[in-house]
């Protein structure tokens, strides 16, 4: 009896690190801050600013792939003005706002600790048209545009429940509008 028990307690020793290595390392609920490179276009010219924002979704992992749904609200600093806010001369801005997304995401898990994935979804962003004469300042027109978003990534697994990631990402809004980013983030995984 006691040989069986010994037995029972050493099988039980040996295969808690055989189970705790089937956990994979890259899936469940994730959260992550990004910031990064953000060039706004439209009509042909081209204005850059800094995105910055916040993203979570879930992902699942079996074996080397990965699967998952994700979403992310983010701001910009892209402002473009030309003029001198005069009257003879007014100055005229257009200014980046704020971007929704929401998408899914497909990767393989390269040497158990990097995560090579592409993505693709739905985004909304909110564009500002502003004039200032000196006299007056006045918002000429707000446009919420609606688009598709594409991108590709690599997310590194700095410890059980933290990872580092960087990304390129294309998004082609209505009306001509279109915008590339590249951010870096870091995140937490639970």
């Amino acid at each position: 009896m006691r040989n069986l028990m010994f037995a029972a307690l050493a099988a039980g020793v040996i295969a808690t690190p055989a189970l705790a290595q089937e956990t994979a390392p890259f899936t469940g609920a994730r959260v992550e801050g990004l910031i990064g490179w953000d060039r706004v276009q439209a009509n042909g010219g081209h204005d850059d600013g800094v995105a910055y924002g916040v993203a979570g979704g879930y992902d699942f992992q079996s074996g080397n792939l990965l699967i998952g749904a994700e979403g992310e609200f983010n701001d910009s600093t892209a402002k473009s003005c030309a003029g001198s806010r005069t009257v003879a001369d007014p100055r005229l801005c257009a200014k980046a706002g704020r971007d929704l997304y929401v998408g899914g995401r497909v990767g393989t898990v390269v040497g158990g600790r990097t995560l090579l994935y592409a993505k693709a979804g739905y985004t909304n962003a909110r564009f500002k048209l502003t004039g200032d004469d000196g006299i007056d300042a006045l918002t000429l027109d707000r446009r919420t545009l609606d688009g598709l978003r594409v991108g590709a990534g690599a997310e590194y697994a700095i410890g059980p429940n933290s990872f580092v990631k960087a990304e390129y990402r294309y998004s082609n809004y209505q009306d001509g509008v279109s915008r590339n980013q590249v951010v870096g983030g870091f995140g937490f995984r639970f």
